[in-house]
């Protein structure tokens, strides 16, 4: 079976073995979608009013669309990965031609498929239940690449969560510990002058950071400020891009074989 051949024999076992847990499927939608109703609806934003949600709506589109692009494929990835360990199914796996990279590449765009779902459904309740104002213009399509490359880049480093913890639920407490800091400390839902002034070059570490100013690039406004805070959406394209090869590279590494 050619290399094709193979990632697209995995890539429908993935999807089969997602769509038969049923439970995952409602919450991948439904929780980035009921953070859009608490935070949009029922809690609003403050313009001008200082603190927290004092951005206009559009400003946190950012975030919301971080949701679904981090904790789902760290979760799964990581997950899926305790589940073959629990049931030595790399080690059948090893006795087959398929790669560690040609398995992360097809639970990865099993994950884009599904995130990219779930991506356009919360961008447009966005639109419609908050009110927000989104400049539409050809631009906006960098966003597909923006929350595929991310998505990548999280499978990566979901594998890698998945190879370092012994059971799937230390995989969820590993990915809850690594996602919660990123979703709030990567200019996201909260901009960076409510900070202090001394861990902002801690924001840009973060690979988050870049998806987020990205698409606020494309969405709101490009934040202002000197350095990496003002980069535009090409600028962060790139740098997400570099960032991802090297998280699927490093996961590709991490996905076990034959134990």
């Amino acid at each position: 079976m050619s290399r094709v051949g193979r990632i697209r024999a995995e890539t429908a076992a993935a999807t089969r073995s997602f769509l038969r847990r049923r439970t995952a499927v409602i919450f991948t939608f439904f929780f980035p979608l009921l953070l859009v109703l608490i935070f949009g609806v029922l809690v609003r934003t403050q313009p001008g009013g200082g603190g927290l949600f004092a951005q206009p709506d559009a400003y946190y589109l950012p975030g919301y669309l971080a949701t679904v692009v981090l904790f789902t494929p760290l979760s799964r990835v990581g997950s899926e990965i305790a589940r073959h360990r629990d049931g030595h199914r790399f080690e059948k796996l090893a006795t087959t031609p398929l790669t560690r990279g040609e398995w992360l590449l097809a639970h990865t765009l099993v994950n884009v498929g599904v995130i990219g779902v779930a991506s356009l459904l919360v961008f447009a309740l966005v639109t419609l239940v908050t009110g927000a104002r989104i400049p539409v213009s050809v631009d906006l399509l960098l966003l597909v690449p923006l929350v595929a490359l991310a998505v990548v880049l999280f499978c990566g480093v979901g594998a890698v969560l998945g190879r370092v913890s012994d059971s799937q639920d230390g995989v969820i407490a590993a990915s809850n510990s690594v996602a919660l800091p990123l979703l709030f400390l990567s200019d996201t839902f909260v901009s960076p002058d409510l900070l202090p002034e001394w861990f902002l070059p801690v924001v840009n570490l973060s690979p988050l950071t870049y998806f987020s100013r990205g698409v606020r690039a494309l969405t709101f406004a490009a934040p202002e400020g000197d350095g990496l805070a003002g980069l535009g959406a090409a600028a962060n394209l790139a740098i997400l891009a570099a960032l991802a090869v090297v998280a699927f590279g490093v996961g590709a590494v991490a996905v076990p074989r034959g134990e």
